[in-house]
């Protein structure tokens, strides 16, 4: 007959080994929280840096980027700028400092601090660290000086630098200088440029004519911005979202609400669909112009579509509603902005409150003054003050 206590031993070992298993797991679950959250969560700008540098061969960090976006932001948030430069200086002496790829988040990252100094500093000495230099790191560079753009700068750092490291711009580098060269006003030095490019056996883009276009139509060179809009049509350049509301922008400024619609209706055929901007411009356009039941069909084609209004429509359509007098749809669609937690601006608010009191629509005024007093974080008592006084 077998003998129960070696039965029971087994047992019992068996019981004490899924208790040690159970513990351990347990204390598993409790470790610290790893490097990514404890950054996250860290506002101490000494202690985020220590923690960022005590990490710095740590892989899941050093391949996040918006860790290290995170951390620079912070830290150039604080002025901790000398902890910026002791981090990223010692990033780069590590192995991923042999990676192009990298040098690029370093040196964009200075330059969103607006270390220019360090970020030009790491392009010219990436030789130094063992990292081959192309025309990535080239135009990262060139993007830093286009923050706080310089002529003489830019100008001088394009002639100089692609022939003394043997980098070969391309259409990137171009459509930086370009945009850097329009944000100053130099619009004909910006023009040049697209022919230096075409010289160079590079096509302009659609990146290159919207950026052209954008800032010849905001300095009314109308002319000039029709003319790039029909080369870029005639060279076979596909226009994007962001070209054709450059466009619209351009005919809404002109009085020309019909030629924005035209567009507007031509972009669906192209298989492009208009975004929020587009429908707040063509609606705004055909308000300004004395056509509102056209703005109103806008806004009806528009849900038609599929697309639903956002707070910026929203204020479009209310404000001007209000001016025609029409304050019956401009309340309904009022009381279903702010009933979404979007409040259109307090003015145009009080103009329609204003409009309902005198039609005799006091509880509708009511509503929605109501609904204003809602707002979180709520307006100044001033304000609301200012708004009940109609009623």
């Amino acid at each position: 007959m077998l003998s129960l206590p070696p039965i029971r031993r087994f047992f019992r070992s068996c019981s004490s080994i899924a208790t040690a298993v159970a513990s351990t797991f347990h204390q598993s679950n409790q470790k610290e929280p790893p490097a990514l959250v404890k950054l996250k969560s860290e506002r101490d700008p000494e202690k985020l840096f220590n923690l960022f540098k005590s990490n710095a061969t740590n892989h899941l960090l050093i391949e996040n980027r918006f860790a290290f976006q995170d951390t620079v932001s912070r830290l150039a948030g604080a002025h901790r700028f000398d902890f910026i430069e002791e981090l990223l200086e010692h990033q780069k002496t590590l192995p991923q400092g042999r990676r192009e790829g990298f040098i690029v988040r370093i040196i964009m990252l200075y330059g969103k601090a607006g270390m220019t100094k360090q970020a030009l500093g790491t392009f010219y000495d990436m030789d130094s660290y063992g990292c081959k230099r192309t025309v990535k790191s080239f135009n990262a560079a060139l993007k830093v000086l286009t923050l706080k753009p310089d002529l003489r700068t830019v100008q001088d750092f394009i002639l100089d630098v692609p022939s003394k490291y043997g980098v070969v711009m391309d259409a990137v580098s171009f459509n930086i200088a370009i945009k850097s060269l329009c944000e100053m006003g130099f619009l004909d030095k910006a023009s040049l440029a697209m022919k230096e490019m075409e010289k160079c056996g590079l096509r302009p883009d659609v990146v290159t004519y919207t950026t052209l276009m954008s800032a010849f139509y905001k300095q009314d060179r109308y002319v000039v911005g029709n003319g790039l809009w029909n080369r870029m049509v005639l060279e076979g350049c596909r226009p994007n979202l962001t070209t054709f509301n450059v466009r619209i922008q351009f005919l809404v400024n002109r009085g020309r609400a019909w030629d924005a619609n035209s567009l507007l209706l031509l972009m669906p055929r192209l298989q492009m669909e208009p975004d929020g901007v587009t429908y707040n411009m063509v609606i705004k356009g055909f308000f300004v112009a004395g056509f509102p039941e056209m703005a109103e069909r806008v806004y009806t084609a528009m849900h038609g579509r599929g697309y639903k209004p956002n707070v910026k429509i929203y204020q479009t359509m209310i404000h001007y509603l209000c001016k025609a007098g029409k304050f019956d749809l401009g309340y309904t669609m009022c009381k279903d902005c702010m009933r979404k937690k979007w409040y259109p601006n307090l003015d145009t608010v009080g103009v329609l409150v204003d409009g309902l009191v005198k039609k005799g629509q006091l509880d509708q005024a009511k509503l929605i003054v109501g609904l204003v007093r809602e707002r979180v974080p709520p307006y100044s008592s001033k304000q609301l003050l200012s708004l009940e006084s109609v009623l």
